[in-house]
């Protein structure tokens, strides 16, 4: 596959000016040091795709994100990966592709969880850097939208368990784990609505949906909430009130269609990082077929500017 830079008029919304800048197109069979791609050295993985690595800086971060895109199919999902070690994330990513078209936007960030590539200060979290006083960083992972993307579905993994210490509703027979990802875990902004009757993938407690939604509304105003509710999901109630830097806020305060799946991280052996992807496509097969077909479509979609 030929290389071919693009250079600074591959940025494709308006107002965003990053230096360095660069888009260059990459044959991803000849991709090194990236796991991800290692993983998928098989041709026919990338029929029908088209990669492209996008290398920029903004304030003290610097960025490379990979887009991937069914060109055939442009008003797919926008795909987003943020967390470059949750690998079944990215798996689950690249199979959905295949069948529903759309944008992938992964963040490489060497393999672990922060973005470590900066000029002061701590690392940063992907997934807590979408802020409109910064709009570099959104204006490249969510570029897929004003070319028909729709809707976004985020997939991460996390590990079992939560935090009880952190937890308004701590259950005592629980073992201890870490953060707050799990469908027994609760706090002002968290409210957690589980499967009654604990069906694959729900079995698990890790595995969730997340159902984010303004504070000023309901829950059951989040985009696909009813539905997945009715499905006897384990879904998530995530209410915004400001800004945590993280997409689904950052999609509820923009008016943008989201869905976020999370599940257990059962490890890189081949058979268990099969078994998390297959969860997450599970949950992503029946929320595209509940809440995201193309009749379900909306006719006009909203359009980001950044300045």
């Amino acid at each position: 596959m030929r290389i071919l830079a693009l250079g600074l008029a591959a940025l494709v919304l308006t107002g965003a000016r990053l230096p360095g800048l660069t888009v260059i197109r990459v044959d991803p069979l000849t991709v090194t040091g990236d796991d991800d791609f290692a993983r998928h050295r098989d041709p026919a993985d990338w029929q029908g795709l088209t990669v492209h690595r996008i290398d920029f800086s903004e304030e003290r971060e610097t960025w490379r994100l990979w887009k991937i895109e069914d060109r055939s199919r442009p008003n797919g999902p926008l795909w987003f990966v943020p967390h470059d070690n949750e690998n079944a994330g990215f798996e689950a990513a690249l199979v959905e592709l295949h069948k529903y078209g759309g944008t992938l936007i992964a963040v490489d960030s060497g393999g672990v969880r922060m973005n470590h590539n900066v000029t002061m200060g701590p690392p940063i979290d992907p997934n807590r850097n979408f802020n409109d006083g910064l709009p570099g960083y959104p204006s490249q992972v969510l570029a897929a939208l004003n070319h028909g993307a729709w809707p976004i579905i985020a997939l991460h993994t996390n590990q079992r368990g939560y935090d009880p210490s952190t937890s308004t509703c701590p259950h005592p027979e629980d073992v201890p784990g870490e953060g707050v990802i799990s469908i027994r875990y609760c706090d002002a902004v968290l409210h957690p609505s589980p499967s009654q009757g604990r069906a694959y993938p729900f079995d698990n407690d890790d595995t969730v949906a997340f159902a984010t939604y303004n504070a000023s509304a309901r829950p059951e105003d989040a985009f696909c909430d009813r539905q997945m509710m009715a499905a006897d999901f384990n879904v998530v109630h995530e209410r915004v009130v400001d800004s945590d830097g993280s997409l689904s806020n950052y999609a509820v305060l923009h008016h943008l269609s989201y869905l976020n799946f999370e599940t257990e991280d059962l490890g890189m052996e081949p058979d268990k990082l099969a078994a998390t992807r297959d969860r997450l496509v599970w949950m992503v097969d029946h929320a595209i077929a509940m809440c995201a077909t193309p009749a379900q479509r909306p006719t006009v979609l909203p359009k980001l500017i950044f300045r």
